[in-house]
């Protein structure tokens, strides 16, 4: 079960971890595709746990449908959501991702997720089909891949990308980025492109 408050973080092996966005999914589908991977426990990170063009995936009605099929949910928007409630993590009106990323909220969540994955198979929630384009890749994912995570990304077509691809393709939206200069790496231009994609994303 999905911890429900932060507790210290003791990963031995490397845990698993899947992230996936409902907007290309049926219900029906989306189940279908959640059960495909066996995935047993779903993370909402939405900041607000509903959806005006996909109202079957407001809270109540997707918590329903996963217990129906045997799938825990929790919420946890509140702590990882891409529009947070903390006015500290916001810099002339607009959220401020090195903020948020080091704020107590954040660290909470991320703490639950990795205790999380110690037992349960983990998909993290959001609404953006493609994984570059969402705060799950960009601000969450950045952040648990320096723990022994493997994390993969459920795409819109139900198949799976691992993500060192999509941080390829994430490097890939920016050309321009120095890849001549021989004395910076691969992960130095990977963390250019996640600081650029946070300031061209406006949430």
């Amino acid at each position: 079960m999905i911890c429900r408050g932060p507790t210290s973080i003791v990963i031995n092996m490397t845990s698993e971890l899947y992230t996936i966005g409902y907007a290309s999914f049926s219900m029906d589908d989306f189940i279908h595709t959640l059960r495909k991977y066996a995935i047993t426990a779903l993370a909402d990170i939405r900041s607000a746990p509903y959806s005006k063009f996909r109202p079957e995936f407001k809270k109540n009605h997707l918590q329903n449908a996963l217990t129906a099929n045997g799938i825990s949910y929790v919420f946890l928007g509140n702590l990882l959501g891409a529009r947070g409630e903390d006015s500290a993590c916001y810099t002339d009106g607009k959220l401020n991702y090195a903020l948020l990323k080091v704020s107590k909220n954040f660290r909470t969540g991320i703490t639950r997720v990795l205790n999380a994955i110690k037992d349960e198979r983990v998909t993290l929630m959001c609404a953006e089909k493609d994984p570059i384009n969402c705060h799950r890749t960009f601000l969450v994912c950045r952040i648990l891949r320096s723990f022994p995570v493997t994390m993969n990304h459920i795409l819109a077509d139900g198949s799976c990308e691992e993500h060192a691809m999509t941080e390829r393709r994430l490097l890939q939206l920016y050309t321009d980025c120095d890849q001549t200069d021989i004395f910076r790496s691969e992960r130095d231009l990977i963390e250019e492109a996640y600081d650029r994609q946070c300031a061209d994303i406006s949430l």
